[in-house]
């Protein structure tokens, strides 16, 4: 993506499902849960580079030991700055403890870091919040082992506001305004409430104090908490959690927002936000990994029974189609076939706008995450260049010349790799124009392929969010190739909308393609409509979030998508620019068919899966009206 955005979060959770001294025999280590839990959080470093943490329990503890290790770091290598203060800590007892360092159960009574149950999690900081506080995994202590709650998720709450209130009127305080601080003390709430009535029900049994629990930790309703819990959230979230005594839980939200995968054998239970880290780090076949159903939470309870239960009913399924387009990787098998067919779906509109010569047309991509929809663009263009070499061919009546049949013949598409992402440059230039020549070179390209104004380049990107990259630097890189055009094609549709749940995707103005739809109704002399959508969107403050529709919609009625993407390159088109630039974007109705069953299209079409979505759009747009440049949504991502 020329313009990057952040995606808020990744999750890896392993539940042990043997005693220790199993891995130690089978695996000749006794650190196999965290050398499993470092490759799902290593190979998931695309879902978050500026913070993580984990955290370990230990089963079966006995009383004022520590059973709980907690970790977290901040930074690009916060990953690896995490697993080597561990491995500092296993190399120490190694060199100190040489022979019982090879005995499981030692470790666990003497060491941090080797319990039973493992939870990671990595994260972005968006709108510039980033600290050691904000990352996960979250702890609510408790002298009471039952009643600790260790919380790592991947989640934005929109009415964290209707939340917070909630804790109030139970007469809670919390510390600040955070989706993360609301579910945190929300399940814990409920958590507390679990304890007290088995409690009761415990001594009414006539069970003694510490008899009690051992009875607690094995009749907690961990289904019954999180129903509780999650019965007025609104967002997308998957949310994963370990009760202090090892009872351990991934919940996902009702419409499947956020992804959830998990696998299961007599060994181990892994969940992670993406599959192919699942098969990379256990070496297991596609087939074996699973989706968490949405509404529905994955309980492991410490006695190792694992049940899938629903905490809340289901709603129309909803998953994330950035997800495909962008986000997860691309070595997930589906996600690969997806990626390739948005690429080769657009053919049509790329062969329209070349006029279908093929011969004077260079096809590229915008590294380097369009690569795979490049690759689809490729296969669909060499098709056409079948079928047109063959019905040609075979609709020749009279004899066809040896020349004509060479010249036939030898069509075929020039694919080259024409933009080359450099290093990110240090930003130590102060002034506004230097520090604009610099950003310029943030992308190279391969010089002597393009032929001086009589090629047109065509480079795919997997989508155009601010459109700013593409101004400042892509444009104008390519221009100096001397191209007679350039055709910029995003295989996902035009960005309208915010995301809530969950991509740093939040604020109206930073959307080139509401930019031209505010431009085209005040050419056109529409610009009442940018007023009237402002008077509805106050009007509707009060409202509850059901009543509430997303009057944002009504910017971009009057317009066809066409004119909406001209008006968008003539606003990233710079002013030095020589060659013609055209813009053309994925439509909704193929990004369905390369992704049938990821829906979640809120950020191109509007049709958020949530009623507080609704809220978040119209106060963005509330927001852009009023010149505030702050997210539209509480969040301490």
């Amino acid at each position: 993506m020329s313009d990057a955005i952040k995606h808020e979060c990744g999750i890896a959770m392993i539940r042990l499902l043997k005693p220790l001294s199993y891995y130690q025999e089978k695996y000749g280590t006794p650190y196999y849960g965290i050398n499993k839990l470092y490759l799902l959080m290593e190979k998931q470093h695309n879902r978050g580079q500026d913070g993580a943490g984990i955290a370990t329990i230990k089963f079966d503890v006995k009383p004022g030991n520590r059973y709980i290790s907690r970790y977290r770091a901040m930074g690009s290598t916060a990953v690896a700055d995490i697993f080597e203060y561990v491995q500092k800590k296993f190399a120490a007892v190694n060199k100190a403890y040489p022979e019982q360092s090879k005995d499981p159960q030692w470790l666990k009574d003497n060491v941090s870091f080797t319990g039973e149950v493992l939870l990671g999690h990595l994260r972005y900081g968006t709108h510039g919040k980033n600290s050691i506080e904000s990352c996960h995994p979250f702890l609510r202590q408790n002298n009471w082992m039952t009643r600790n709650l260790v919380l790592a998720g991947n989640f934005n709450m929109t009415n964290v506001d209707e939340l917070l209130q909630q804790l109030y009127d139970l007469g809670q305080h919390p510390k600040e305004q955070a989706d993360t601080v609301t579910v945190l003390e929300k399940i814990g709430h409920f958590l507390d409430e679990e304890n007290q009535e088995l409690f009761d029900q415990a001594k009414r049994d006539g069970f003694s104090n510490i008899e009690i629990s051992g009875q607690i930790g094995k009749n907690l309703d961990v289904s019954k908490i999180l129903t509780r819990s999650a019965k007025t959230w609104d967002g997308g979230y998957t949310i994963a959690g370990i009760f202090g005594h090892g009872d351990a839980f991934v919940m996902r939200d009702p419409a499947g927002i956020r992804p959830a995968f998990y696998y299961q054998d007599e060994e181990v239970l892994v969940v992670a936000s993406e599959r192919p880290v699942i098969q990379t780090a256990f070496n297991i076949p596609l087939g074996s990994v699973q989706e968490i159903k949405p509404g529905y939470a994955l309980i492991a309870k410490k006695d190792g029974t694992i049940t899938q239960e629903m905490f809340r009913e289901p709603a129309i399924q909803k998953s994330c189609s950035f997800e495909r387009i962008y986000f997860s990787r691309g070595s997930d098998a589906d996600i690969y076939k997806e990626r390739k067919a948005l690429g080769k779906l657009l053919c049509p509109q790329v062969l329209n706008a070349v006029q279908h010569d093929i011969k004077n047309t260079v096809f590229s991509f915008i590294p380097n995450t369009a690569e795979v929809s490049y690759y689809g663009m490729m296969e669909g263009v060499q098709e056409y260049v079948r079928r047109h070499q063959k019905e040609v061919l075979l609709q020749r009546a009279d004899k066809i010349s040896d020349k004509e049949l060479d010249d036939m013949l030898s069509i075929h598409p020039r694919f080259e790799k024409l933009n080359v992402k450099d290093a990110k440059l240090r930003t130590f230039i102060t002034q506004d124009a230097d520090r604009q020549d610099m950003v310029q070179h943030v992308y190279d390209t391969t010089y002597g392929i393009v032929r001086d104004h009589e090629d047109t380049i065509v480079a795919i990107d997997d989508s155009i969010v601010r459109g700013t990259t593409l101004k400042q630097s892509i444009l104008t890189i390519l221009d100096r190739l001397n191209p007679k055009k350039i055709v910029i094609v995003s295989s996902a549709p035009q960005i309208r909308y915010p995301d809530c749940y969950g991509i740093d995707m939040s604020r109206m103005g930073e959307f080139v393609a509401f930019e031209a739809a505010i431009s085209l109704l005040k050419q056109r002399g529409l610009a009442h409509i940018i007023e009237d959508v402002y008077q509805k969107c106050l009007a509707s403050l009060n409202k509850p979030k059901d009543e509430v529709d997303n009057y944002v919609k009504a910017i971009y009625e009057p317009f066809e998508a066409q004119e909406i993407s001209d008006e968008i390159a003539r606003i990233i088109k710079p002013h030095h620019l020589n060659a013609e630039v055209e813009v053309l974007f994925q439509t909704l109705d193929n990004l369905h068919i390369a992704c049938p069953n990821h829906l979640g299209d809120w950020y191109f079409s509007g049709d958020y899966p949530t009623p507080g979505g609704n809220k978040v759009v119209n106060r963005a747009f509330m927001n852009w009206m009023e010149g505030k440049n702050v997210r539209a949504y509480f969040s301490s991502n």
